[in-house]
């Protein structure tokens, strides 16, 4: 193992670190088929994630994803719904998975606090009006959330899988 390291040189090393470093403790996420997307296929990322540095800074806490007015919105895991209403005039679903809450924004839910939800279940429709996400108000975006206490998380982590570095030679 330690000769891997030698042929890899120290400049390798220090950018392996950086990387590793800069995954964060979103690395642990790990996806499973108890998550799945919260919109019927085709998933098309319009905007991805982007951390603040601190929660109170400009990101994009989530990512969007391109969807159709009136779209059902899917409960990307099971759990139990948190809040369902409007917040700052939109319509917004929180579901509690345990650890995780997941968020989804503008939708009409039709779901209300305390149900319990499975994955894949709709939870609301996609409401129309305006959108940050396209010109047409017929183009919409759904913009799904993931947190872990007051930590934003990626939520494509959920269903792409967890970051792993395997050994220099792995065949896994």
């Amino acid at each position: 193992m330690w000769g891997a390291f030698r042929a890899l040189g120290w400049l390798g090393l220090a950018i392996i670190l950086a990387l590793v470093a800069s995954l964060g403790s979103s690395a642990t996420v790990q996806a499973s088929s108890q998550w799945s997307w919260p919109l019927e296929a085709p998933h098309t990322v319009s905007r991805a994630f982007d951390r603040p540095a601190q929660n109170w800074l400009p990101g994009h806490r989530g990512v969007d994803l391109k969807a159709q007015t009136g779209q059902p919105a899917l409960a990307a895991g099971s759990g139990i719904v948190t809040f369902a209403g409007t917040l700052a005039g939109k319509g917004v679903v929180v579901i509690n998975h345990g650890s995780f809450r997941t968020t989804y924004e503008p939708v009409q839910p039709v779901v209300s606090v305390g149900d319990r939800v499975t994955r894949g279940q709709e939870i609301g429709t996609l409401a129309g009006g305006a959108s940050h996400c396209a010109s047409s108000i017929h183009v919409r975006c759904l913009h799904w959330g993931l947190r872990r206490g007051n930590e934003y998380l990626n939520p494509l982590l959920l269903i792409s899988g967890r970051i792993r570095l395997l050994p220099i030679g792995s065949s896994r």
